[in-house]
């Protein structure tokens, strides 16, 4: 294809895309008195409203009447060889043989507290942003002024359920020249300088092949080729106005919705893992969710009524310059881990029970491979 001749005289005043800026220069998006508050300079800046203080909910009257309701069914070496052939089972490279016929010397047993805190929180951005401009409406400061950030209506998730959204602010738009093409809608075709054409990859420009008496047949003896970068036009398409040559420059909101966890197990005098202790099933002891949760006290192991004053302390601290919580929930939960030492072929070892559906783990120095 030949380019098109009334574009030859206007190719060589255009520049090479990687000359151009990526983003807009500062002062091209001027400062409007109705955007002072939403944006300041040309970084990203967090909104978020006051929090409301809100009435202690009611802890339970005795935690010794809810502990006694709550008790975890013991392991017994019955429940803990099943355990190990229901895991062995499900495993590639364990024998159920072996599983079946091991000698359990020893249940070591103890019931752990795992305190979780989650904090749902929303946080809203704003940036400036642009697209192309095509014939839909402008949506400028002549239509009105743009909303206070925290005033724009949107629909929440599902309480802790992370999700992220943007929206265009209302009356925040600007149409200027792009920045990328300097308004021309192209810029110069990188491979061929705005020549249209290159030269022959099978004759190196010669028109003819080495040793060959006819013309090169690949160019028809014209030593250059359409140049395949643009289609021979010398020139491409502005990729950020997409030609249109304008870009509509607006203030974008960004909406995260974000759930923040913090975790505490209780200490223990068993020698399982810790990442499987964050993971195992456990039995509901308490719960607590609102819009805000205050601190657990008086509960029987203090380490987790301070756990939960620490995480709830962490979490506040580290959202209240930057986010509004939106929901918090504590919960209590007994995490069983059972201890199994057995004897097999004349080796001692150890393998874990863990949570209420009785989850195994099989330390390396097993022998049940």
């Amino acid at each position: 294809m030949d380019r098109d001749p009334s574009e030859d005289d206007s190719v060589a005043d255009l520049s090479f895309e990687a000359e151009s800026p990526v983003m807009p220069p500062n002062e091209l998006l001027e400062e409007l008195p109705s955007y002072d508050w939403l944006l300041q300079g040309r970084g990203r800046r967090v909104f978020f409203p006051s929090l409301e203080v809100l009435e202690r909910p009611q802890e339970p009257a005795s935690w010794s009447s809810v502990l006694e309701h709550s008790r975890v069914p013991v392991v017994t070496e019955e429940v803990a060889r099943e355990a190990l052939l229901s895991f062995v089972n499900s495993q590639c490279c364990y024998s159920s043989a072996a599983a079946g016929n091991l000698i359990i010397q020893e249940l070591r047993q103890q019931t752990l507290c795992r305190y979780r805190l989650e904090t749902f929180s929303e946080s809203r951005v704003s940036e400036w942003t642009f697209q192309p401009v095509t014939n839909h409406q402008v949506d400028g400061p002549q239509r009105g002024t743009s909303p206070r950030l925290w005033d724009m209506k949107v629909q929440v998730p599902p309480m802790f359920q992370e999700d992220t959204r943007k929206l265009q602010v209302p009356h925040s738009s600007l149409v200027k020249e792009c920045h990328k093409c300097h308004g021309r809608g192209r810029y110069k075709c990188s491979g061929c300088h705005g020549a249209g054409v290159v030269r022959c990859s099978s004759c190196s420009g010669t028109k003819r092949k080495a040793r060959q008496p006819r013309r090169c047949h690949m160019c028809s003896g014209s030593g250059r080729r359409r140049c395949s970068t643009c289609s021979g036009r010398g020139n491409k398409t502005c990729a950020t106005c997409k030609g249109e040559r304008k870009l509509e420059h607006f203030v974008q909101l960004v909406i995260m919705w974000k759930n923040s966890l913090f975790e505490f197990v209780s200490p223990h005098h068993l020698h399982c893992p810790g990442e499987l202790l964050a993971k195992a099933r456990g039995e509901n002891l308490f719960r607590d969710e609102n819009a805000m949760v205050y601190p657990i006290v008086d509960f029987p192991l203090r380490d987790i009524s301070l756990a939960s004053q620490r995480g709830i302390e962490e979490h506040n601290t580290a959202l209240a310059s930057r986010a509004r919580i939106l929901q918090q929930r504590q919960t209590i939960e007994l995490i069983p881990i059972t201890e199994v030492h057995y004897w097999y072929q004349g080796k001692t070892s150890v393998y874990y029970i863990y949570g209420t559906d009785h989850q195994v783990t099989i330390l390396r120095t097993g022998v049940l491979h």
